[in-house]
């Protein structure tokens, strides 16, 4: 071919490939590359997984979701909508083709493994128990998406919000549960509580049972509940708080009504509890020094 083209037009040929070979095919090695540095088939395993992938992903990036994506529990249910469900497990996955699984529990304790095996890559979404751990989760999980700025935007808009938030002072809060369970030190929702402000009631460490003998002499300023899509009297139908010490005790109490999707994950969206929190604690706060003026 090259015969029958002249010398001037062949050098011609030669520069325009130069000017514009940003416009040429990729070679082999590049291509590699850049399907390694932004995944094009993304499948998340647990709703926990969910919520990182529908943040950070391009939506055209994503092949399926969990079948939980979009529960009350999931804080971006809203996103999941019109996007695929999958199912957990291996032989479903793979049929996929996905290029990138994202997990946090989903598809059990040995899918990481085996999906590797597969040839296929697992990003293992970290457990957030502190706000460290939550820039570290979303950073690396934007990173393996390719969306590393749309990581750091996020995590300087979580920065952001926590260097503006307006913390109560001095309000003693119990943390309630579906399960008749509150949370002291040691846990993620003891950090919101006193990143907003509040002192937690529960003074022994984990999670244990609703202290039913110490509310019997001593109560708490204020509740905070987390929901997921039932009303706030929800909590009078709940175990250990249908006890008539507890009732009695909790009955006339303010109380911080939490979106269960803001605490049941850790991630950015942990900033909602804790903003809810904050501004219910000035709240109880306000209403305690008016009940005591109306006192004197």
């Amino acid at each position: 071919m090259w015969g029958s083209v002249p010398h001037f037009k062949v050098i011609c040929l030669l520069a325009l490939g130069m000017v514009a070979g940003c416009n040429l095919p990729s070679r082999p090695s590049e291509r590699a590359s850049n399907a390694a540095d932004r995944p094009v088939r993304i499948v998340s395993l647990d709703y926990c997984a969910d919520q990182f992938v529908l943040k950070l992903a391009q939506r055209d990036q994503i092949v399926a979701l969990s079948r939980d994506a979009a529960r009350d529990f999931s804080y971006m249910r809203d996103q999941a909508r019109g996007i695929a469900r999958v199912r957990p497990d291996s032989e479903t996955i793979l049929a996929l083709k996905p290029d990138l699984v994202v997990r946090s529990y989903g598809g059990g304790p040995q899918a990481q493994a085996f999906l590797e095996q597969a040839g296929v890559k697992v990003h293992q979404i970290g457990w957030g128990d502190d706000f460290d751990a939550v820039r570290t989760n979303v950073r690396d999980a934007a990173k393996a998406m390719g969306q590393a700025q749309k990581g750091e935007t996020v995590i300087a808009e979580f920065d952001t919000r926590l260097s503006q938030l307006q913390p109560a002072k001095g309000v003693t809060t119990l943390y309630l549960t579906s399960g008749g369970v509150t949370t002291g030190a040691g846990s993620m929702i003891d950090l919101m509580m006193t990143t907003a402000g509040l002192t937690n009631f529960q003074n022994r460490p984990g999670w244990n049972p609703l202290p039913v003998e110490r509310l019997a002499t001593d109560r708490p300023d204020m509740i905070a509940v987390a929901s997921f899509g039932a009303s706030p009297g929800y909590q009078n139908y709940w175990s250990a708080a249908r006890h008539p010490i507890v009732r009695n005790q909790i009955a006339d109490l303010p109380i911080a009504q939490l979106d269960g999707s803001t605490t049941a994950c850790g991630g950015w969206f942990v900033m909602d509890a804790i903003e809810v929190l904050a501004t219910a604690g000035r709240a109880a706060q306000l209403r305690s020094a008016v009940n005591q003026a109306e006192k004197q």
